[in-house]
């Protein structure tokens, strides 16, 4: 079985993004994601209502990270020190080498590839450092964006479930991709 240990905490660069802790700084912008409707749109859970919200959210991400349960970078542009997303590895699962990977960005910077550069860095990451067999990603099947990146970083579909999660009154599909470690 796999032992996680993100300490020191691991910093990550690529060609343009530098991927770091999440602090109380960034509580701004962490609010500007979680609070946003259509950021939030396929992902089933509240939005944030005020600024204590996004802290306690950045309160949930340490504490993962500090017990070793789960991560989550920043992602910041290398000349800039504003978080403008965020990523990282939920629901580990040490006993199938396997993590679930998640993120979401402010829409001034969707469609430049950020994402796609971030989850193959952290692909390689997970791979490499911290010896996991698969990757997977659970999206909302109307989630073109998301499934598109995915596809361009390599996860296949490995499945659609029916209307396998309740959330706010409604039954709503979910579909996984997968990456394996080859």
């Amino acid at each position: 079985m796999l032992e996680f240990n993100f300490s020191p905490f691991p910093v990550i660069e690529t060609e343009r993004l530098v991927l770091n802790r999440i602090t109380k700084e960034d509580v701004n912008e962490i609010f500007e994601l979680r609070s946003n409707p259509d950021i939030m749109k396929y992902i089933p859970r509240p939005l944030a209502k005020n600024t204590d919200d996004a802290l306690e959210h950045i309160r949930i991400i340490n504490e993962a990270i500090d017990t070793n349960k789960g991560i989550n970078w920043a992602i910041r542009l290398k000349n800039s020190p504003k978080l403008f997303g965020f990523i990282g590895f939920y629901r580990l699962q040490p006993e199938n080498y396997r993590a679930e990977i998640g993120y979401m960005i402010l829409p001034q910077f969707h469609g430049k590839g950020f994402v796609p550069e971030a989850v193959k860095r952290l692909a390689k990451y997970g791979f490499e450092e911290i010896k996991l067999h698969s990757i997977e990603a659970v999206i909302d099947p109307e989630n073109y964006a998301s499934e598109k990146v995915l596809q361009k970083c390599g996860f296949i579909k490995e499945a659609h479930l029916k209307e396998s999660e309740f959330y706010e009154g409604k039954f709503l599909d979910k579909v996984i991709y997968s990456l394996l470690n080859n």
